[in-house]
């Protein structure tokens, strides 16, 4: 290649780069400088010099116009912007590493990786696990979160999704359902008596998973007409949610067949049985460009046998 055709390739090159598209070398070593705290780490872990490790600081923090450290006596701290700056990239970051691993992991072993929800891996997958690593000693499986609000970073084999089915690219079958039960700690219902009627949950601390309008739907259907209070703890996931009731903060509208082990158990208990169903349920994917592995297949039928025994029948 001449000069001429090189710098018509640099020049190209040059054009077709995004506006706003960050040095990633240095958002690579600010990332390390975040999550380990301290500019010799993330030297160590770059395998770069401590100036080095600076200076990429400095380019980054050049090219976005504003301080993402600051000195605190010796030590150098993450600034507001900082700190928000690494919330923003540290879910890109865990994508790459997750789907670097998953790569090199899959050509060494007979692994099969599942992304799901926490509640949904806490209170359904992982206790119905050991049966199938039982059946299956060869398979190694892999469990992984899946960003469930935003499903196109998911780099997993398959996945259990939360929605109504639709996701571009994947196949998705119904696993189990997502309708809801109002329930409360046992602990709960010690301090504030047994509860009789719907609407004397009007009187009780309620507690919100992701939204508020969920519980006047609820009491909606069942009659209640006076809307309930729309104060309360707001939880962004069902796992945080679980929390909340277990501590007796309040009572919840949960998925009944995530909580069964605590319902079993009696920790918890379900105030009415009155389900709601919001039109979202449980579904298994896959992606419908890639072909299952024979282990990925008898993990996709385990967990469909799991499910369908459990259904109940006509």
């Amino acid at each position: 290649m001449n000069k001429t055709e090189q710098s018509k390739g640099q020049s190209v090159f040059a054009e077709t780069r995004l506006a706003n598209d960050p040095p990633l070398r240095a958002v690579r070593a600010f990332e390390a400088i975040a999550r380990l705290g301290s500019v010799t780490l993330a030297a160590q872990e770059l395998a770069i010099s401590p100036s080095a490790v600076s200076h990429q600081l400095r380019v980054l923090e050049g090219y976005l116009q504003m301080p993402l450290t600051e000195r605190q006596g010796r030590r150098l701290v993450l600034s507001q912007q900082g700190r928000d700056y690494y919330r923003s990239i540290r879910a890109a970051f865990n994508v790459l590493r997750q789907a670097t691993e998953h790569l090199v992991e899959q050509s060494q072993t007979r692994q099969v990786t599942i992304s799901l929800i926490p509640l949904f891996g806490m209170g359904w997958f992982i206790p119905r696990l050991p049966a199938f690593m039982r059946a299956n000693p060869q398979t190694e499986i892999n469990v992984v979160y899946a960003n469930h609000r935003n499903y196109l970073s998911d780099a997993s084999d398959m996945s259990i999704r939360f929605g109504n089915g639709q996701w571009a690219g994947y196949q998705s079958e119904k696993l189990i359902s997502g309708q809801m039960v109002p329930v409360c700690s046992r602990a709960f219902l010690r301090i504030h008596g047994h509860i009789d009627t719907p609407e004397q949950l009007l009187q009780m601390p309620l507690l919100h998973d992701e939204e508020r309008s969920t519980w006047q739907q609820w009491f909606m259907l069942q009659g209640v007409k006076r809307p309930p209070r729309r104060s309360g703890p707001m939880f962004e996931d069902g796992l945080l949610t679980l929390a909340g009731v277990q501590a007796g903060l309040g009572c919840a509208l949960m998925r009944e067949p995530l909580i069964a082990p605590y319902l079993e158990s009696g920790e918890l208990v379900k105030v009415f049985d009155l389900p709601i169903d919001d039109g979202r349920d449980y579904y298994l994917c896959v992606r419908s460009d890639t072909e299952m592995t024979e282990d990925g297949k008898l993990l996709q039928n385990w967990l469909r046998r799991a499910a369908g025994s459990e259904q109940p029948t006509a």
